[in-house]
């Protein structure tokens, strides 16, 4: 079988403690696939539940995101997926990460955002960055 598959999937077989008869479902149909498609949005949806509604801290989800997307039968697009672990472990989203990456893919010369974090953690991966606000 080749899934593709939703947050909710994944963080139930992280959260095992929420909903175990999930969880058993969940972590049965990823054994079982021969191929797991995990779209980006997906893993930028698991970061923020983790970090913002499960408050764990930042060095579990990036061991959670680098396992996950280590797995031999995942697929993932990984350059964005790279990106935003890049962000990730520079104390940034992971989502700002995809942003940038996807940006670059789609012919974007500059990230803006009004996040100095972003920014920043942007500036320092090597993107030009702007906020709008400079003349």
């Amino acid at each position: 079988m080749r899934l593709i598959v939703d947050t909710n999937l994944l963080v139930r077989v992280a959260r095992a403690d929420d909903d175990p008869v999930q969880a058993d479902a969940a972590r049965r149909l990823l054994q079982s696939a021969t191929v797991i498609a995990i779209p980006l949005i997906v893993l930028c949806e698991f970061d923020w539940v983790f970090r913002k509604h499960y408050r764990r801290p930042r060095a579990e989800v990036l061991a959670s995101l680098r396992a996950l997307v280590s797995l031999p039968n995942v697929v993932t697009d990984p350059a964005p997926v790279a990106a935003g672990i890049a962000f990730l472990a520079a104390g940034g989203d992971f989502a700002d990460g995809v942003i940038a990456a996807e940006g670059r893919r789609l012919g974007g010369d500059v990230f803006a955002s009004f996040d100095r974090k972003a920014r920043r953690i942007a500036a320092e991966a090597g993107f030009a960055v702007t906020d709008g606000t400079a003349g």
